[in-house]
This record gives C-alpha cells, structure tokens and sequence, in this order.
C-alpha cells in the first residue's frame, strides 16, 4: 500500500511538473509571422526580418548539431557577451542542416536589433537579420530524430511538388520545447517557397 501511494504521489508530482513546463512554454515570445494559408496538409506562412544570433556547425544532421550548437547559444544569452546580460530565450530554436554543414538560430527577441543587441563573448557567433520569405510548414510532436526530420520533410517536398508550388532554398528545423518538457512538444519543418497574394 506504501509503495502504491509513493508511486502515485510521484506521478503526481511529474504530472504538475509537466503541467508547469508547458505552460511557460505557452508564455515563451514566438518568431512573429503571418499565416497565408491553412489546410489539412500544410501551412503556408509569411516570416518577416528577424534579428538572430546563428552559430555554424560541420555537422550535418539534427543530432549532430543540437547539444554543441545549442550550448554555444545557451552560452550566449545566459550572459556570454560584453554586458553580461540575459536575453530572454524566444521560440523556437531553428536549424538548417546540410551536407555543407549547418546553422542553429536563436531568435532574438523583438526589442532587439543588431546594434542595440550585446556582443557575444564567443566569436563564433553571429549576429544577422534574416531575409523574409514565404514557407510550407508540416507539424509533428514527440522527440525530433533524423529519421522523423526526413520523413517529414520528404512528405513536405511531396506536398509542394503536387500542388507545383515552387521550392527556393533549404529546408529548416524548428524545435518548440525544452529538453525536459515530455509532453506537448511542437516540432515544424518549413522549406522556403516561391508565394504571390
């Protein structure tokens, strides 16, 4: 009976902690952007210029990239520049992987520009505003994986490739979630497109 009430009183606990997890994670700024088109298949978004600090990578794929390159940006806003100054952490997190190499983002967020933004202490990283574009965008929750990344992405391609909408650039990864948030998790792959309104 004691160890029922112990397991219970433990999930319990995990359940609130979760709970208190995904909602701040609802609180957390997002990148702004306009949505153009919603259906059963996909989204069809309008991102404008956004301040972001990018960091390069040699590694070519989502596991390679995610712990070294989110670090180095952790790094960053948690006081890692000239200021030592915290910069909110925004949503989401964005990576562009290759077989070149490949780019984790942080979005900055929107009171920031690039020359009222602190210098960070790593050289490193980059401080750039991002062009705007139009992108497909296919959702998927759980854990991001390679395989899961791909997958999507090759759906995604099928999509536009049927309704010959035109692709003009690579395709990125955005993560949503903290490592520990279990539940809830949003993950996106969104591939740039050529769009007229």
């Amino acid at each position: 009976m004691k160890a029922l009430y112990i397991t219970l009183s433990l999930a319990a606990i995990y359940f609130v902690f979760q709970s208190f997890i995904a909602a701040n994670a609802l609180k957390t700024e997002k990148q702004k952007y306009r949505m153009v088109l919603k259906d059963a298949e996909l989204e069809i978004r309008y991102y404008p210029s956004a301040t972001m600090a990018t960091i390069y990578s040699k590694g070519t794929n989502y596991k390679g990239v995610a712990n070294n390159g989110f670090r180095k940006l952790a790094g960053f806003i948690f006081g890692g520049n000239e200021e030592k100054k915290g910069i909110s952490m925004t949503a989401p997190v964005r990576m562009n992987m290759s077989e070149k190499g490949s780019e984790m983002s942080f979005v900055m967020p929107e009171k920031y520009n690039e020359s009222t933004l602190p210098k960070p202490n790593d050289a490193s990283i980059r401080i750039h505003k991002s062009a705007p574009q139009y992108v497909a965008v296919i959702s998927f929750s759980g854990y991001a994986t390679d395989e899961k990344i791909q997958s999507y992405k090759h759906q995604l391609e099928q999509i536009l490739a049927k309704r010959n909408i035109k692709i003009t650039g690579d395709y990125n990864f955005l993560g949503y979630n903290a490592p520990y948030q279990f539940i809830g998790r949003t993950n996106e792959v969104i591939i740039p497109i050529e769009w007229k309104e």
